[in-house]
């Protein structure tokens, strides 16, 4: 019977201890046996496997102070304290001087919350009512130890109340109990025999014979072994370095630029209208500091902004401002580093993108975080045409794994044709994944770039989340070491 269980010689002790006594607690198993705490629930659980005993939790609650709760069990909460100290009306200050400015800054909203006094023009006025409450008896109750909830005689909502003004605080101790079950009665009665085992067979075993005496514990070889999981890459790292790859090996040159950027090259050198809703406090965080405008470009800006400039164009009209011009933002896409690098490469071929974060006011949800990445690139070129850009993006999504690519017109207040590229996902259908077209000559004029330029920015977390099969955008960012784990690197 013993060898049909294929029980261990420790399983073998814990089995005859229960026999004797019926239900013990892992402790109580520990001390009869000689063994360890550990070996003893280890031991327990693979019994409770095999049907021939049972584990049962139990969780205890129980409560004690702080070491600031225990201050106040003896000397009184802050607002008895306050209120101890008063004969009638007496203002704050001199409250401050009988106990202490920290007692009254604590006290002051409890006495008013609690009844006892009102505060009216720098005086506490009380109320003649400060009867003893339940939290002080509570907080008396716990000055001899640990005591459990049943026992204070108080609502939970006393023990929460008094949890937030960290006075005190709530211990959970987990009780197991070990009882057999009929099987094991049954096996115990029928007698169980303790013999050593070997684990490990070794060399002199062999060459001596003996090994034919031994008795060898036996093994479960079903058993599924624990899992091992090997060091690796950031599964959202991973995919920004596969697309990093695909265009260097598209022959482009990686940009990088500065966080903080002037608002002239994040929006005004864009063709952004100085009143668009994008450049709102609620779109756009602005910083205290400003920057200075660069003077070769600065007035053709704001002749294109005014009235079009010498172009065939009317441009926004009303006045440019240099004043919000100047103003440091977070940049809000890196469409403000690519176009500096034009504005300083103005010579064709250009060929370059940027895989980086940009930061808008957006409120934390499944899909939008203020922090984001998000790819940018141009080309800049003779005789460059709106279907070089769609061939182009074309590429890079069928690169990155997407058969059925489309596009459909879009807006965008510097490129016009615009288009927004979608692609096809089984299960969602057809999805939008950034914005694209070709620099209007009302943001390349003025920079001095006089060949067609075509741009796109592509939402790298979006991507992310069809590739790894996410619902919730935060997943990307939280150290999650188990989602890590088991979340698979992506592979184009």
């Amino acid at each position: 019977m013993n060898r049909q269980y294929n029980l261990t010689t420790n399983e073998k002790i814990v089995l005859i201890d229960l026999g004797k006594q019926g239900n013990l607690s892992p402790t109580e198993l520990a001390q009869m046996s000689g063994l360890k705490v550990e070996t003893v629930a280890q031991s327990a659980f693979m019994l409770q496997e095999k049907g021939l005993a049972d584990v049962s939790e139990q969780i205890i609650e129980s409560y004690n102070l702080t070491s600031e709760g225990d201050e106040y069990a003896r000397c009184g909460l802050p607002e008895r304290q306050m209120i101890s100290a008063m004969s009638g009306p007496t203002s704050l200050e001199e409250l401050k001087e009988k106990v202490s400015p920290k007692i009254v800054g604590i006290a002051t909203g409890w006495v008013r919350r609690k009844g006892w006094a009102n505060i009216e023009q720098g005086s506490v006025i009380p109320s003649g009512k400060a009867e003893v409450g339940n939290d002080e008896k509570a907080l008396a109750s716990l000055r001899s130890g640990k005591v459990a909830l049943d026992q204070l005689g108080v609502d939970n909502t006393i023990i929460q109340d008094l949890i937030k003004r960290k006075l005190v605080v709530r211990n959970e101790e987990k009780l197991r109990s070990i009882v057999l079950t009929s099987a094991g009665k049954e096996l115990v009665l029928e007698g169980i025999t303790i013999e050593e085992e070997v684990t490990q067979i070794t060399s002199e075993m062999l060459k001596s014979g003996e090994w034919k005496e031994k008795n060898f514990r036996s093994y479960n070889i079903h058993t599924p072994p624990r899992a091992v999981y090997a060091a690796k890459v950031h599964p959202y790292q991973r995919l920004i370095d596969q697309m990093r790859q695909i265009f260097l090996e598209m022959g482009f040159t990686e940009i990088k630029g500065d966080i903080v950027q002037s608002s002239f090259w994040n929006f005004d050198a864009l063709f952004q209208p100085q009143d668009h809703p994008a450049r709102e406090m609620q779109d756009t965080f602005h910083l205290k500091e400003t920057s200075e405008l660069p003077e070769e470009y600065k007035d053709k800006v704001c002749a294109m902004h005014e009235h079009g400039g010498d172009l065939a164009s009317k441009g926004w009209g009303g006045k440019w401002s240099e004043d919000i011009a100047c103003k440091n933002v977070l940049r809000t896409h890196t469409t403000a580093v690519t176009i500096k690098y034009l504005a300083d490469n103005p010579k064709p071929p250009i060929k370059a993108f940027s895989i980086d974060r940009a930061y808008r006011r957006e409120t934390i949800d499944p899909t939008h975080t203020p922090e984001f990445e998000q790819l940018e690139g141009v080309v800049m070129d003779k005789d460059m045409t709106f279907a070089h850009l769609l061939g182009l993006l074309s590429e890079f999504y069928h690169r990155m794994g997407f058969k059925d690519v489309r596009f459909r017109p879009g807006y965008f207040p510097y490129t016009e044709p615009s288009v927004e590229p979608e692609v096809y996902v089984e299960g969602l259908g057809w999805v939008e994944l950034g914005g694209a077209g070709v620099f209007r000559k009302e943001v390349t004029h003025p920079l001095g770039i006089n060949y067609p330029v075509l741009a796109w920015g592509l939402g790298v977390s979006r991507l992310a989340m069809l590739k790894l099969e996410l619902k919730d955008l935060r997943e990307l960012y939280q150290s999650d070491i188990d989602w890590l784990r088991k979340t698979p690197s992506p592979r184009l």
